[in-house]
């Protein structure tokens, strides 16, 4: 996909949503119809991939087909004839033997993926979600990684840039995203030295592969934050990076949220670059 020239005819756009077959709260149907409500003409599926592991937030291997078929079915009613719809998938970098580029996903007639990272491996190398709210991160930093914020924050950037060297994915999703909780859980650690030379580091090899990147908006509402974080954001538009604004819908009344405020400030960096 031309995601440039995508994104340079059109703002109407939202590569990133979640419906019943992870762990989005609304179907399908029901989410193109939000999307066509609001103007959408393209717009992507992309439910969390199936994973090796018990996940209740990850779509079951025995439903992608199912998936695949829903997308079709629904870009074939007349009533959404004014939006495009892509089947596609946020895929979760596990380790080197499982990750965007798994031969499974290569054989998946898929529009587009995004490579994500949610789990990273604990000190004993079991796999733990870090991702969602900050209650559940609190208390696996305790019963999984010896309360230590530093490990888990290297860790993820590690299995992110691992991710990137393998590749197989078309956008790179939130990569920032363990700033999140890691900032709740020992506030101040992204203001850090360490914390910025591991996320510098993953804005170097995104430019130096000329790498698609999201702007995701699903965090801005109930966390005031954007990512990537708007100090990452300049570098990337400095070096002519495609960026794509996501809103990594999960509800139908998000599908568009806060689009326009992040489509405002890259205007405002491009305008100073």
């Amino acid at each position: 996909m031309d995601f440039r020239k995508i994104i340079s005819s059109t703002r109407c756009y939202n590569f990133h949503s979640h419906t019943q077959f992870c762990d989005g709260r609304a179907t399908m149907e029901e989410m193109a119809r939000a999307a066509v409500s609001c103007g959408m003409i393209h717009y992507g599926f992309t439910p969390h991939s199936p994973i090796p592991i018990e996940s209740p937030c990850n779509m079951k291997a025995s439903d992608v087909e199912i998936f695949l078929a829903e997308v079709s079915r629904l870009q074939n009613m007349s009533e959404f004839s004014t939006c495009r719809f892509y089947r596609a998938m946020e895929i979760d970098y596990l380790s080197p033997q499982w990750g965007p580029a798994n031969d499974y996903f290569r054989s998946l007639d898929l529009d587009y993926s995004i490579g994500s990272v949610h789990f990273i491996p604990s000190q004993t190398g079991e796999p733990v979600d870090i991702d969602g709210n900050f209650e559940n991160f609190s208390r696996r930093m305790k019963r999984y990684f010896r309360g230590d914020i530093d490990y888990v924050v290297d860790t993820f950037f590690r299995q992110s840039s691992e991710m990137i060297k393998a590749g197989g994915f078309d956008i790179i999703g939130h990569f920032d995203k363990i700033g999140q909780n890691a900032s709740y859980y020992s506030p101040g650690i992204e203001d850090g030295m360490h914390y910025h030379a591991l996320a510098d580091s993953m804005v170097e090899m995104i430019i130096d592969r000329d790498l698609i990147v999201e702007l995701n908006t699903k965090a801005k509402s109930a966390h005031g934050r954007f990512f990537p974080a708007e100090r990452y954001l300049r570098k990337l538009v400095d070096a002519d990076i495609t960026i794509l604004v996501n809103s990594d819908a999960h509800y139908p009344d998000t599908v568009n949220a806060l689009r326009d405020e992040a489509l405002h400030l890259l205007d405002a960096l491009k305008c100073v670059s």
